[in-house]
């Protein structure tokens, strides 16, 4: 079948010598390699995968130009022993790491495919190759042979190179290998391929699944060309933001989001994908949402209750996750007393005085609401409503009308998984306590944050 040895630098099999540590060239490639005008120098690569078959100089011409760290042939039988007499003497940067892989037929695509993919991906797994580290060299590939390396590589290159004939009479870039004239030629796949793995990272960013997005954002930033890389790093610090701000990471998630914006507006005046400019207004305004929060100084946060509003809508009705919106939900209803209390009254519920509430409920304060740990008052949800409603607020009194309707609904939540209980809560009871909330506390939708959807 195939057969497939790993080899370090320094170690010796028997079927091939070490590379050595001398290389005395004679003829053709010692001016291939001394000649500063012989040989383009790219920078070195972390990995380069090589198809030979028959054509050795141009094999070493290219290892020679990309000094690869690791390094693996993909090769027939017949051509292990070109290695060891045409390619290794003549290697001027010796590989850290390399191995080869044996095909059983070249020219048969089905065969190539199943061998490279039986071997190849765990081989660059072992090198530690990450995406966009690795070049392919199809010189030396069979069409059978080309189309399986790049479709196996395609996760992990960013370069495909190639030594091809050059024209009658092409005297540019032409490189002189072996008495025959090539140009150098160098494509990289996701160049084109990234527009469809970028519409695969916005359906995760609309599931909101925004850390699954932004891996796959941050996979094809690695792997696309130079001038397309802010473009996709901007995706992956945009998706970041959003999955940090569902974690209430206020701060570093406005900081993606602005880094994110300034890389649009770039994009867009260049051309970007279409939608971008649509998108633009949507993101700003979610950026201003949270630099009002994070700016915000007051020990109760104006904002924050319409935030965690807004995130119980999100896992409501985007994730459909009513046991995780039911928590959000019963926290967003106390952040609009706590709110309502501190501004109007400056009372902290977690460090009340006693003095500060209504005379009916003081006496309970201080016999019930003492908190062990820090010896404050604290004052419960229900507490904080009975607290408002004596006080003559009128969310307070809206709480004491609407509580016949809200207390199977505040059970419902406290018998939940997530509550105190073990009963799944439905979404409908979500639903009905999301309409309560929103009637006691007289917050329009349309001033609740919004995450953009990505029609790109």
């Amino acid at each position: 079948m195939f057969e497939r040895t790993t080899r370090e630098l320094g170690d010796r099999h028997e079927s091939l010598s070490a590379f050595p540590e001398t290389v005395k060239p004679e003829g053709f490639y010692a001016f291939l390699w001394y000649s500063p005008r012989a040989m383009a120098q790219d920078q070195p690569v972390k990995a380069l995968v090589l198809a030979l078959t028959d054509h050795a100089a141009a094999a070493v011409y290219s290892i020679n130009r990309l000094q690869p760290d690791s390094l693996c042939f993909i090769l027939s039988e017949g051509a292990k022993a070109l290695v060891e007499s045409e390619v290794q003497p003549k290697i001027e940067h010796l590989p850290r790491r390399w191995d080869w892989v044996v095909l059983p037929e070249t020219g048969e695509f089905v065969g190539c495919y199943q061998t490279l993919a039986r071997t190849l991906p765990e081989m660059l797994r072992t090198w530690e190759v990450q995406p966009g580290e690795l070049v392919v060299d199809v010189t030396g590939a069979t069409a059978a042979m080309a189309g399986a390396l790049t479709l196996v590589t395609l996760s992990l290159s960013s370069r495909i190179v190639s030594l091809v004939s050059a024209r009658e009479g092409q005297e540019e870039d032409r490189i002189d290998i072996a008495g025959q004239p090539f140009v150098w030629t160098q494509g990289n796949p996701w160049d084109e391929a990234a527009s469809i793995s970028r519409r695969e990272g916005c359906e995760l960013f609309n599931r909101r699944l925004f850390a699954a997005a932004a891996k796959l954002f941050r996979e094809i930033e690695a792997r696309v060309s130079g001038g397309q890389k802010p473009l996709y790093r901007a995706f992956g610090d945009l998706a970041d933001g959003y999955d940090l701000w569902e974690r209430f990471h206020y701060r570093q998630a406005w900081e993606k989001l602005k880094t994110a914006v300034k890389a649009f507006e770039m994009a867009a005046l260049w051309g970007g994908p279409p939608g971008l400019t649509s998108l633009l207004p949507a993101i700003k305004a979610n950026a201003g949402f949270l630099e009002k929060l994070v700016l915000d100084p007051a020990p109760v946060k104006d904002m924050q209750a319409l935030d965690l509003l807004a995130h119980a809508g999100r896992r409501l009705h985007g994730l459909h996750d009513s046991e995780a919106a039911m928590v959000s939900l019963v926290r967003a209803l106390e952040a609009f007393a706590q709110r309502q209390l501190f501004k109007q009254y400056q009372i902290k519920t977690w460090d009340v005085q006693p003095e500060q509430l209504p005379q009916a409920l003081q006496e309970t304060c201080r016999s019930c609401w003492l908190e062990d740990l820090d010896g404050k008052y604290k004052l419960p949800l229900q507490a904080q409503f009975r607290a408002l409603a004596g006080l003559g607020d009128q969310m307070g009194q809206a709480f004491l009308r609407e509580w016949p309707t809200m207390k199977p609904l505040l059970d419902a939540a406290n018998h939940a998984v997530l509550g105190h209980g073990f009963e799944p809560v439905k979404a409908e009871r979500v639903q009905q306590l999301y309409d309560v909330v929103v009637k006691l506390s007289g917050v329009s939708e349309t001033s609740l944050p919004k995450f953009p959807m990505l029609n790109l």
